[in-house]
């Protein structure tokens, strides 16, 4: 594109270069944030098979409630962080809060290795759902301002391919690493690599504010007047009010909470059932590999066949993958094996999807917040799944939890048919 004399000039980076969206135009940069979030996803891929048996190995504990504890305060703190950081985005940089994610997040392996309660246990997962909310927040944001609108659905593939496989190959070293040499504090010290190098490159990489600035002015349909895009109002925009937003918002609450029902429930399930540190780690790893992976695919499908069909069936194959557990649960490597590969391509289908169709029905100057909101949903997810899992298995048993998690995930797969409206990209 040609800019006249009298129109302003195209917006330039920090370090004075035009700016260009589009995946080929940006690639290094992209590529430093995909690394950047292997990081992050291989930090919170530390607890995934080892910190439910610390709770009750090490610590004694005898309540799942007490078990999933953990979980709930990272859960939480995620999902407080994630909507604070969009509101962040407009007094620092993405660049300021991506550090500072890493900044928080250099105690939590330690933690892990060395607490001499279950209470600092708790604490670190506060740590680390400060650290995630800020630097997942981030690095998603960073990528999909580098792309433009036309390949939002690619760039949130990858970004969440690269985390996820690293949650799913991190799971899956640590129960090796706890076969080997208990379960602390080998497997936790991992974690100190993917500190030290997630805040080195965020160090490195480049803020993308001019790449939001040359997207709004290249977007076709203007702020209207008056329209409020402060945090409050966009809260209540994603929430409820604006039909589609709702359904992204209440699918990826649901979403979450099958994660976190299973970072909980799944290794208690299968030990009680004859399983050793290696099976449940295979199985606890292989879910969020097939997740990670998978959409990088299904990320790009989405830009071709649009969002909804992705998210519908995406999450009644999650369902599906529940009911496998329980109906092959006399064979329990094979019923875990083949629950995990199902919840994965489901969770595939549906992750990059909805990031997408919430960034499609966001204008750019409330994005951010839109995104915090969303993410907000999706992460309380954590602490809703832990809270529902550890107060039914408490009361019904670990496998009516299984249950509860297939009716929900599946009604929330309708509401999405429902609720979710396809936008085109703009």
């Amino acid at each position: 594109m040609r800019f006249s004399d009298d129109l302003p000039a195209a917006p330039v980076d920090s370090a004075g270069r035009p700016v260009r969206l589009g995946l080929r135009e940006n690639w290094l940069q992209f590529t430093l944030l995909v690394v950047v979030n292997v990081c992050v996803g291989g930090l919170v891929g530390l607890e995934r098979t080892t910190v439910p048996l610390i709770g009750t190995d090490v610590f004694g504990l005898t309540s799942d409630l007490a078990v999933f504890s953990f979980i709930i305060a990272f859960g939480s703190t995620k999902a407080m962080t994630n909507l604070a950081a969009g509101a962040l985005t407009a007094r620092f940089s993405r660049k300021q809060l991506l550090v500072a994610g890493w900044l928080i997040g250099v105690p939590v392996p330690f933690a892990l290795a060395w607490a001499p309660s279950w209470g600092w246990i708790v604490a670190a997962n506060v740590l680390l759902g400060l650290n995630q909310g800020l630097t997942w927040s981030m690095t998603v944001n960073m990528k999909i301002d580098l792309v433009g609108p036309s390949r939002r659905g690619l760039a949130t593939g990858l970004n969440e391919a690269a985390g996820y496989t690293a949650v799913g190959v991190t799971a899956l070293l640590t129960g090796y690493l706890a076969t080997a040499y208990g379960l602390r504090p080998v497997p936790e010290l991992i974690g100190v690599v993917f500190v030290a190098a997630g805040l080195a490159l965020a160090l490195v990489v480049r803020d993308t504010a001019a790449h939001v600035a040359l997207e709004l002015a290249r977007h076709s349909r203007p702020l209207p007047d008056g329209e409020d895009i402060a945090l409050a109002a966009t809260f209540a925009r994603t929430s409820w009010r604006d039909r589609s937003l709702r359904g992204a918002s209440q699918a990826g609450l649901v979403n979450n909470l099958n994660d976190g029902l299973t970072w909980g429930v799944f290794p208690l399930l299968f030990t009680d059932r004859g399983l050793g540190l290696a099976a449940v780690g295979l199985i606890k790893g292989l879910y969020p590999i097939l997740w990670g992976i998978g959409q990088i695919p299904t990320g790009h499908l989405a830009d071709r066949v649009g969002r909804k069909p992705l998210i519908v069936s995406g999450m009644l194959v999650q369902a599906a993958g529940f009911v496998l557990a329980l109906v092959l649960l006399d064979r329990p490597l094979l019923a875990g094996v083949l629950s995990a590969v199902a919840l994965g391509i489901g969770t595939a289908m549906v992750y990059p999807a909805l990031i997408a169709s919430v960034s499609d029905h966001a204008h750019p100057a409330w994005r951010a917040n839109a995104l915090g909101t969303y993410r907000f949903w999706r992460d309380i997810g954590y602490a809703a799944g832990a809270l529902v899992a550890g107060v039914l298995a408490d009361a019904l048993g670990l496998e009516a939890t299984v249950v509860a998690a297939a009716v929900l995930t599946a009604a929330s797969g309708l509401l999405a048919a429902r609720w979710i409206a396809e936008r085109p990209v703009r």
